[in-house]
C-alpha cells in the first residue's frame, strides 16, 4: 500500500513539475510541414522494446508523420512528465506503452484536456481514455503457455511461472490465464508463480530458489523475454540446461519473439515461445495516430490487417493482432497451432 502511495505522489510531483515548465503548445508542425507526433519508449534495456524502438522511424517516414522520442525507463513518474513535454511541443498524438496502467490515469487526462489523442501500445490503461489500444490478446499468452507446458508434460509435474508485474494489465492477463487453464486442464501439474516486476536479475533469483526448493520442477514459463538469459544460465548452473532428448530437461516457454529465443528454439535451449509483434505494435501506433489525425473513426470487427479490434469497455477500443506460437517443429500441441522457428514471417527473423 506504501508503494501504491508514493508512486501516485511520484506521478503527482511530476505532473506538477511539467505543468509548471510547459510553454505554449506548437503548431503541430515540422520543418516539412509533416504532423508531428510523440513516441514515449518504455524501456531501452530488452531486445523486445530495442527491436520496437528500431521500427518506430521508418514506419513514421512511410505515414508521413515527424517523431518527437522520449523514453520513460520503465518510471510512470517519467511517463507523466514526457506527457507534458509533448504538450509543450505541440504534438498531434501520442503512442506510449504505460507499464504502470493504473498511475498513468492523470497523464491521459491532460492529454484528453488538450485534445491530443492516444495510442497506448502493449497495455492497457486501467482506467483512462485512449484513441485505441494496440495489444495482443495477453489472454491468449497464457493459454497457449499453458496448452504447450500441458501437452509436453503429459498433464504431471512442477512449473514455475516467472510473472511479469501485475502492477500491469500484461502480468495479471497473463498469470490469471495461465492459471485458469492449467487448473481446469492439468490439474495435475503443480504452479509456482514467482513475482519478478519484469526484473531480470529478481526473475534469476527467484528461479534458483524455486529450483533449490523443487528440484524435480520439468517446466518454466517466462511471461517475457526480460528472464531469458538469467533462466539458462540458472539451468546451466543447476545441470538442467540439456536438450529436449535428455530426460532433465526443463522445458521452457517464453513470450516475446526476439531473435535469440528463435535461435534457442533451434539450440534446443527453450521449447516455445508467443511471438509479441514488435513490427506491428510499431506500425499500428503510427497509423492509429495518423488516423486520428485524419479524424477517422472505428469500431469493433475485424480489420484489413489480421486482427480484430474489441470493445474492452465503454468507449475504449482495443486492436489485438496476431502473436502465434513459435516451436520448433511448427506443430499442433492440445489444439493450440504453432509456427516453426526458423519461418520468415516472424519479425524475430527478420532482425535476426
Amino acid at each position: 500500500m506504501q508503494t501504491k502511495t508514493r508512486t501516485r505522489l511520484a506521478v503527482a510531483a511530476a505532473l506538477a513539475a511539467a505543468l509548471t515548465a510547459c510553454g505554449a503548445p506548437g503548431s503541430g508542425s515540422g520543418a516539412s510541414g509533416a504532423p508531428v507526433v510523440g513516441v514515449d519508449y518504455p524501456r531501452s534495456d530488452t531486445d523486445f522494446w530495442n527491436s520496437y524502438i528500431r521500427y518506430s522511424p521508418g514506419f513514421a517516414e512511410e505515414l508521413g508523420l515527424e517523431l518527437k522520442t522520449t523514453n520513460s525507463q520503465n518510471d510512470v513518474a517519467k511517463l507523466t512528465a514526457n506527457a507534458q513535454t509533448f504538450i509543450s511541443q505541440g504534438v498531434k498524438g501520442v503512442a506510449m506503452a504505460p507499464q504502470d496502467t493504473a498511475a498513468i490515469a492523470p497523464a491521459l487526462e491532460q492529454l484528453e484536456a488538450k485534445k491530443i489523442p492516444v495510442v497506448t501500445v502493449d497495455t492497457r490503461p486501467d482506467t483512462g481514455n485512449a484513441y485505441m489500444v494496440v495489444r495482443a490478446d495477453n489472454r491468449a499468452y497464457g493459454e497457449k503457455a499453458c496448452r504447450f507446458l500441458g501437452a509436453k508434460l503429459g498433464g504431471r509435474g512442477k512449473v514455475v511461472v516467472l510473472q511479469g508485474d501485475l502492477a500491469s494489465i500484461n502480468g495479471r492477463d497473463r498469470t490469471e490465464a495461465f492459471n485458469e487453464c492449467m487448473e481446469a486442464a492439468y490439474p495435475g501439474i503443480t504452479v509456482f508463480g514467482e513475482a519478478t516486476n519484469w526484473d531480470g536479475a529478481i526473475a534469476a533469483q527467484k528461479l534458483q530458489t524455486a529450483l533449490t526448493a523443487h528440484p524435480d520442477v520439468k517446466g518454466v514459463y517466462m511471461q517475457s523475454s526480460f528472464a531469458l538469459a538469467g533462466t539458462l544460465q540458472v539451468l546451466r548452473q543447476k545441470d538442467r540446461l540439456v536438450g529436449p532428448e535428455d530426460p532433465g530437461h526443463v522445458v521452457v516457454v517464453s513470450n516475446d519473439g526476439i531473435p535469440e529465443e528463435l535461435r534457442n528454439i533451434a539450440e534446443g535451449l527453450i521449447d516455445a515461445t508467443v511471438s509479441q509483434p514488435a513490427d506491428l505494435y510499431a506500425e499500428h501506433a503510427l497509423r492509429y495516430l495518423k488516423a486520428a489525425i485524419d479524424g477517422k473513426v472505428f469500431a469493433p470487427g475485424r480489420t484489413d490487417h489480421g486482427s480484430t479490434i474489441v470493445q474492452v469497455r465503454d468507449g475504449l477500443l482495443e486492436d489485438q493482432l496476431p502473436a502465434p506460437l513459435v516451436t520448433s517443429d511448427g506443430g499442433t500441441y492440445d489444439g493450440v497451432p504453432s509456427i516453426r522457428h526458423d519461418d520468415r514471417s516472424l519479425w524475430g527473423n527478420e532482425l535476426g
